[in-house]
């Protein structure tokens, strides 16, 4: 992202957006033409068309066509909102996740963010702006195939489909400076209520809500503002309100399609069927940012030359004071080195007793006619071998000392001539270690 002192200066283009309203995904276009300068936005021109989908799309497509060329835009690729209703789009919490595993983050969690087989749907994802948060948008494929036949054959240029919540994100921050406190915003449609909300405990919050029977949207903007966990009750402004007053969802795709870099990279337009932008619309872009390169390379030179004689001046003292934190950090080093030595000193010293009193006491416990064959001792445990009168006795006996715990049989005795044959594994307590 670019940095948000520059985001204003670099904020440069002509952009048109789209957006598809009305029941069954839309029924009209919503059509608005921008440019952006650092010192504002202007709205240029806008044309509504009705009815787009019974009418040709060669019909609508040379009104549009007349329209950009009446404004001298018909260069500009055009950002289209999908119908909300149309698109899925969930948010993942990834901290610490970089930017070059974040493919490979939401790749592993995406089938479970949609109801459909995998084949069937194009996703696209970016993370928002300064948060740990992923906005995740799905939608079926053949909707989306649907829609790129329908503006090739308008002849309209694509710079890719979105949503209208990720747009108004973006819009909200084109000029550097994110919305300051919290955001709620509703607007009813032939869908339901739409919501867009921003607060500190949910960075983007993007959804569309059923109404009452009777039209009413308290239930819906309840569940809304519970989302987003305000502090205070806060009433929701008109989607409008957001961006200055103007048609909030084709404003906002018009200001992704003019400042590509200031906005989210979320399209769900397959990356071939996109339009590419003519290089010359960066020239100012480019000549601002070198102006403001070869500003801060003055000011970083002038600012060595100033401060030339007080880094000679520290640096002397720390080469004085050098040779004693060398000195320090050797005398450190041996402290520790010793350190290590004791302690492993003493833990062959503790190790030798323990393994002593284990010998003893097992002399205690296995008084004569018990005699052992083989004995084996780490620091958990011991293992013995060997033959007594009677063997069933002896695991009571172990266990009532101190130093033993749990003790079993690795295999049931066995007789022999007037003895048993026994294998005995017990456990070491901590107070025999």
């Amino acid at each position: 992202m670019i940095a948000a002192g520059l985001r204003k200066w670099l904020a440069f283009g002509s952009g048109v957006g789209i957006s598809l309203e009305g029941p069954r995904g839309g029924e009209s276009l919503h059509i608005v033409l921008v440019r952006v300068r650092p010192n504002g936005v202007s709205v240029v021109d806008s044309l509504t068309v009705e009815d787009y989908r019974n009418r040709p799309a060669g019909e609508w497509g040379s009104e549009y066509a007349a329209l950009l060329a009446k404004r001298g835009m018909q260069h500009v690729a055009a950002t289209v909102l999908l119908p909300r209703q149309d698109v899925i789009l969930r948010q993942l919490t990834l901290p610490g996740v970089s930017n070059k595993d974040l493919d490979a983050a939401v790749s592993f969690q995406l089938d479970g963010l949609h109801p459909y087989d995998e084949a069937d749907v194009v996703a696209s994802w970016a993370r928002l702006e300064g948060t740990d948060s992923v906005a995740v948008a799905i939608a079926r494929r053949e909707l989306i195939a649907w829609y790129a036949t329908l503006f090739a054959e308008a002849g309209v240029k694509l710079a890719g489909f979105t949503t209208s919540g990720i747009a108004m994100y973006s819009g909200l921050r084109l000029f550097g400076a994110k919305p300051a406190g919290e955001v709620f915003a509703a607007d009813v449609t032939e869908r339901g209520l739409e919501v867009y909300g921003e607060s500190a405990s949910k960075p983007m919050l993007s959804a569309l809500f059923d109404v009452g029977p009777d039209g009413s949207t308290e239930r819906a903007l309840a569940l809304a503002a519970a989302e987003l966990r305000f502090e205070t009750p806060k009433k929701p402004v008109a989607f409008g309100e957001l961006l200055h007053g103007e048609p909030a969802r084709p404003f906002s795709a018009a200001l992704s399609s003019a400042c590509p870099l200031h906005s989210s990279s979320l399209n769900l337009l397959p990356a071939d069927q996109r339009e590419t932008r003519s290089a010359w619309q960066w020239v100012p872009t480019a000549a601002l940012a070198t102006a403001v390169a070869l500003a801060g390379i003055a000011l970083l030179l002038f600012q060595s030359y100033r401060n030339g004689a007080y880094l000679e001046t520290l640096n002397a003292e720390i080469a004085k004071t050098q040779p004693a934190a060398q000195r320090a950090a050797a005398v450190d080093k041996e402290i520790e080195a010793t350190r290590a030595r004791t302690l492993l000193l003493d833990g062959l010293r503790r190790k030798a007793k323990s393994d002593m009193d284990v010998l003893g006491e097992l002399t205690r416990q296995l008084p004569p006619p018990t005699w052992l064959q083989n004995m084996a001792m780490d620091a958990r445990q011991v293992s013995i071998t060997g033959e007594t009168d009677q063997a069933a006795p002896l695991l009571k006996k172990l266990d009532e000392s101190s130093l033993f715990e749990a003790s079993e049989f690795i295999s049931p005795p066995s007789r022999g001539q007037g003895t048993e044959f026994f294998s005995i594994r017990t456990r070491r307590s901590e107070t025999a270690r």
